[in-house]
């Protein structure tokens, strides 16, 4: 039994200033989503599960993250519009003022840690102002037992007041919401907005930061699963390509869906203790594990419910970022504890909204380290105000905004072990196929599971000439036959029956690519530079 069902433990704050006892300490779930409900915070849907809004905010909000510039941090962290400074004074003051308005509050607050691995095994303690945020807590973090809560010392702090507004002109904030790690206090500071992935998200940015630089291990933004036979699968992809879901598969071993460290010793360990899902157009036929998933103990956040209670999953009138948490346990075919030996295949996925990449194409090593510090993916149209075509969206390492070091010090991490472990490196487009987005279609599910599967199986095999075929752009190579996909599907400039517009549409995403690239240059070298395109367009 887990710590989470005890209900008679008491805790004190006295040492962070909070001098009240209004502190509801290790709650369950279950306790949590009451409290929830009976404080009209959130609603039970039909089955049961509960479905919060997280008000103003839906989503992160890059533009207000900031870490505090110490002596810690100055000289390597990457600082610019990702990694926004903030002075350690200015933080001291607005945490006091933070702590202050706590202590007017009912608090909720949770021991757990991250990383699967002991080794690396990192305690949290976080203090919510909300009950439900409370929970995410329970979903996302490793819940320790109660034998290992006895002598918990927590090494960091996730401080969480979403009804606390800063004042810009005062608190030098960018506006009323912030997120703020100080890693001299170890401080995840987080107010003004109520989106819950800003929680999971300071921890794993702290990771980036100490992971490398203290315990020579690479962390990731991917999911990633076990085969029967032990090889470990990684999928690296920004929100909305499929990492979660592809990495979700009945026949192999969910390690975890988000954030994970691939440590010296060729292991894949999972930061977190549960699943962050979109959920937008969900179904229980295209992704049965996630639906199932979604009972009693997950959360749903912004999804419109119908009178019956029921949610309509197609319904984005109030964000097209809906999502579930839940605890990992709430899927069935999962690895324990959640670690991954013998990694084989690494997978880089990307929604291609031009619809010119290729649905599947293997890549040399300078290519896979040149893909991995572009990170690219497509905005379409209707996703953000002002899109009204495919833009082109890169985000270094898949995962810029969580990455305090220079893009090229994890791609030289990624690439060293890449060499060691004689890894296979794929460029999946989960994206649009047979014309850019509007004219074309997204890729099937069941075709790119079909592709992976294939990588997975061993059926694409080696390179040969026979097998595979040079993009003419790109310099990727596609294979021309996949079990269970059509040939046709598997060109890219076959499905749009107008090579000029294929190809025009192809360049200027190799342009794009070119363009952003043009900030790493200086840090990058040559092989790394000759894995982009190598032509030019017209």
């Amino acid at each position: 039994m887990t710590a989470s069902d005890q209900t008679t433990k008491t805790i004190s704050l006295k040492d962070y200033g909070i001098t009240h006892e209004n502190i509801q300490y290790q709650l369950s779930p279950s306790q949590l989503q009451s409290i929830t409900v009976e404080n009209k915070m959130g609603t039970e849907t039909a089955n049961g599960t509960l479905a919060v809004h997280t008000g103003e905010f839906t989503g992160r909000s890059p533009m207000d993250r900031f870490i505090v510039e110490d002596t810690i941090t100055k000289d390597k962290v990457w600082w610019g519009n990702i990694n926004i400074p903030f002075s350690a004074d200015t933080f001291d003051a607005l945490h006091k003022k933070v702590i202050d308005y706590l202590n007017n509050k009912e608090l909720f607050v949770r021991d757990c840690y991250a990383c699967a691995d002991p080794e690396y095994k990192l305690n949290i303690r976080v203090i919510n102002e909300y009950p439900w945020s409370n929970m995410f807590a329970y979903n996302m973090f490793l819940r320790p037992t109660d034998n290992e809560l006895e002598n918990f010392t927590p090494e960091w702090t996730v401080i969480n007041a979403p009804g606390f507004m800063a004042d810009p002109s005062k608190d030098g904030t960018r506006q009323h919401n912030f997120a703020i790690l100080n890693f001299t206090k170890k401080i995840a500071l987080i107010g003004g907005t109520g989106y819950t992935g800003e929680i999971k998200k300071g921890i794993f940015s702290a990771l980036n930061f100490i992971l490398p630089v203290e315990k020579n291990t690479l962390p990731m933004h991917c999911s990633s699963n076990v085969g029967k036979d032990g090889d470990t699968a990684i999928f690296f992809g920004l929100s909305g390509t499929g990492k979660t879901t592809l990495s979700t598969d009945p026949n192999r071993e969910l390690i975890g869906d988000d954030e994970h460290g691939w440590t010296s010793k060729n292991t894949v360990f999972n930061f977190e203790g549960g699943c962050y899902a979109k959920v937008i157009n969900l179904s229980e036929e295209q992704e049965p594990e996630i639906y199932g998933a979604i009972k009693p103990g997950a959360i749903l956040e912004n999804v419109v419910l119908d009178d019956a209670k029921n949610v309509d999953f197609t319904n984005t009138s109030i964000t097209q970022n809906t999502r579930v948490s839940y605890p990992i346990y709430h899927i069935d075919n999962i690895r324990r504890p959640s670690i991954g030996e013998n990694v084989k295949n690494i997978f880089f996925l990307t929604a291609d909204a031009f619809g010119v990449l290729p649905p599947i194409s293997k890549l040399t090593p300078s290519q896979a380290a040149y893909h991995f510090i572009s990170g690219y993916t497509a905005k379409v149209a209707g996703t953000e105000a002002g899109v009204v075509e495919p833009q082109p969206s890169f985000s270094a390492c898949f995962g810029a905004p969580f990455m305090p070091l220079h893009p090229t010090e994890y791609a030289d991490m990624l690439s060293k072990k890449m060499k060691e472990s004689g890894v296979a490196v794929w460029l999946v487009n989960t994206g649009w196929t047979g014309g850019p987005y509007g004219i074309g279609t997204r890729m099937k599910l069941k075709y790119t599971r079909a592709m992976i599967n294939a990588v997975l199986n061993g059926d694409l095999g080696l390179y040969s000439y026979d097998k595979y075929h040079i993009h003419s752009v790109f310099g990727v190579a596609q294979p021309r036959e996949c079990p269970g996909v059509p040939t046709a599907v598997l060109s890219p400039r076959a499905t749009w029956n107008n090579d000029q517009k294929y190809y025009t549409t192809a360049f200027k995403l190799t342009n794009a690519f070119r363009e952003n690239f043009k900030k790493f240059e200086s840090y990058a070298s040559e092989e790394i530079r000759r894995g982009g395109p190598q032509r030019y367009g017209f």
